[in-house]
């Protein structure tokens, strides 16, 4: 296979001592043996997604590797000497279960105090989360996380954090984008000096475990905690350090781990993918479930973002949750236990995304709360918190399996949302109710509300342009009516435009560009398409509803919706 020669610009310079022997034979046996891989690695640079940089680890400009991160740690802290001169910058650093992680970590670290930059950096692994208040708790300017999230094994990434403890987002991320381009590999300073390193020790733990039980722990009786059954997979993850010690000092007696899946493993070697939003991630799980007659299995994502959860039916059978379903559940008992105790005093919000449940709405306006919605990502309900801060966040989520409990951590976490959906399962327990027919009240009270995510997989450069012309087909040649259904509004955020096919009226939209397009039905119905910011993705997400009258009539209602969005995407050709 011949090599273009605009590959070949970008491969020569990492055949020169700038770069260490291994990385040069690497490159080499690409270009004698593996031409096309060669192209995969070198030809773009990777980009800073919602979730800051993900990729697939190896060598390449288009790959995780000390050069890619150590360029990015190098433009962050010429970015940090900028902005703050005369300051004694800070950062904090954690790492997830992940082949390399620790060394990327290590690595990181040495570029940081290679530049003067004061770093704490934990010395083993810890949850995302746990990075995120570590960097308020020890006053950081900045904090990164090393994880590739629920990826496959071979991917890693580098997640970058603000002083409030949330991703970056505008101006910082352009800013930051455009010093790290700035940076030849030449420039980057590897040689780490030791003093500017502190290895974090458990007072940290401590703390961070002592926020998540304020914020995610309520008054129930001992006896409603020590009823409770759970079963517990950290997925070969991060939570392992964090959730068994919480749930013990939580008070929760009956805690079973699957112990196969509680030794960390970048390989994820009982899984096909460690991602709870994946059915079959929980697999193990359910089985020790059925065999200790367990009332709810959590299971977390590698980093211990994202929460699954399973619980029991009112016939007794294991239902696993979906995210908008999590979601609602943690959100209304939040409420329901703000007013409880008064604290409801009309400056109260709560934050979600524009392809999440809308379900979210109807309960903000039952509560006198105010219920912010931004793109995906929890970078953006972060956001949210630092711009208002007039407001009290109580809580908020998105449909893909996270849940933020309060403020002092800014992303989404699993290790908090994990105790506050067992107190949820303790109460409604205790009170001779249940999760499952916990969540059928709310959908009486608000309405039956059926989400679906379709996810397209279009790996490598050919991939990436179908799905660009994907979402070019859509833009342009936009639908008046699907299943019969007239289209009422068309929501294009790339062009921060609403407009009303009715009227033919045209709104701004005021929340930050993105590549997201979303058609509104004349019967309520919500279809949503953007390409993922992480994987090779591009994503449809569905929301349809209708009234619950009663809880028995449950079932009957959900099929005739799941079938309303079978024909949905029949007719859109997305099966």
């Amino acid at each position: 296979m011949h090599i273009a020669e605009e590959i070949l610009a970008k491969v020569n310079p990492w055949l020169t001592p700038i770069f260490d022997q291994a990385t040069q034979e690497a490159v080499k046996e690409m270009m004698t043996s593996n031409p096309k891989e060669l192209e995969e690695s070198f030809y773009k640079n990777l980009e800073f997604g919602t979730g800051g940089m993900r990729g697939v680890m190896g060598v390449g400009t288009n790959r995780i590797n000390k050069y890619t991160l150590g360029k990015n740690t190098q433009g962050l802290s010429n970015y940090l000497h900028e902005i703050f001169p005369n300051e004694i910058i800070k950062v904090a650093i954690a790492y997830d279960c992940r082949n390399q992680s620790d060394v990327l970590a290590k690595v990181v670290a040495d570029v940081f105090s290679a530049n003067g930059i004061h770093v704490y950096l934990y010395p083993e692994m810890r949850t995302t989360p746990q990075l995120s208040f570590t960097i308020k708790y020890l006053q950081c300017h900045v904090g990164i996380v090393l994880t590739a999230s629920h990826n496959p094994p071979e991917y890693n990434g580098y997640k970058v954090y603000w002083q409030d403890g949330g991703q970056l987002v505008p101006p910082q991320d352009a800013a930051i984008i455009q010093e790290i381009e700035k940076i030849a590999y030449e420039d980057i300073r590897f040689d780490a000096n030791m003093d500017k390193i502190t290895y974090l020790d458990a007072t940290l733990d401590e703390a961070f475990q002592k926020s998540a039980l304020e914020n995610a722990s309520f008054d129930l009786p001992k006896e409603a905690r020590e009823h409770l059954k759970i079963v517990f997979t950290s997925l070969h993850g991060t939570s392992i350090t964090a959730i068994p010690s919480l749930m013990k000092k939580a008070g929760y007696t009956q805690f079973e781990v699957v112990t196969e899946q509680a030794i960390p493993d970048g390989n994820f070697s009982t899984v096909k993918s460690p991602n709870p939003e994946e059915p079959e991630a929980l697999t193990m799980a359910l089985a020790l479930a059925e065999k200790t007659n367990a009332d709810i299995v959590i299971g977390t994502d590698p980093d211990s973002d994202r929460l699954g959860v399973a619980v029991r039916d009112e016939k007794g059978k294991m239902q696993l949750l979906n995210g908008n379903q999590t979601m609602v559940l943690m959100t209304a008992f939040l409420l329901e236990q703000w007013q409880k105790n008064n604290k409801i005093k009309g400056k109260e919000f709560i934050g979600s995304t524009i392809v999440s449940t809308p379900m979210m709405l109807e309960l903000a306006s039952a509560y006198g709360v105010e219920c912010k919605v931004g793109l995906t990502g929890f970078k953006w309900i972060a956001k949210f918190i630092k711009d208002f801060p007039e407001l009290t966040f109580i809580g908020g989520g998105e449909e893909s399996f996270g849940f933020m409990v309060g403020d002092a951590v800014r992303d989404k976490d699993a290790v908090a949302a994990s105790l506050l959906i067992c107190e949820i399962a303790a109460y409604a327990k205790h009170i001779g109710s249940s999760v499952w027919n916990e969540l059928l009240n709310l959908y009486v009270d608000f309405g039956l509300y059926q989400e679906h995510l379709i996810s397209l997989t279009k790996k490598g450069i050919e991939g990436a342009q179908e799905i660009q012309q994907m979402m070019q087909d859509w833009r342009q040649n936009p639908l008046t009516e699907i299943v019969g259904q007239r289209v009422v509004c068309l929501e294009d955020y790339q062009k921060s435009e609403a407009w009303n096919l009715l009227t033919n009226e045209k709104e701004t939209i005021h929340i930050p560009k993105s590549n997201v397009l979303i058609y509104y039905l004349e019967d309520g119905t919500k279809i949503c398409a953007r390409p993922s910011g992480t994987e090779p993705k591009i994503k449809f997400y569905f929301s349809v509803n209708e009234t619950l009258e009663t809880k028995e009539n449950y079932w009957n209602q959900r099929e005739r919706l799941l079938k309303k969005i079978q024909d949905i995407c029949n007719e859109l050709q997305l099966n």
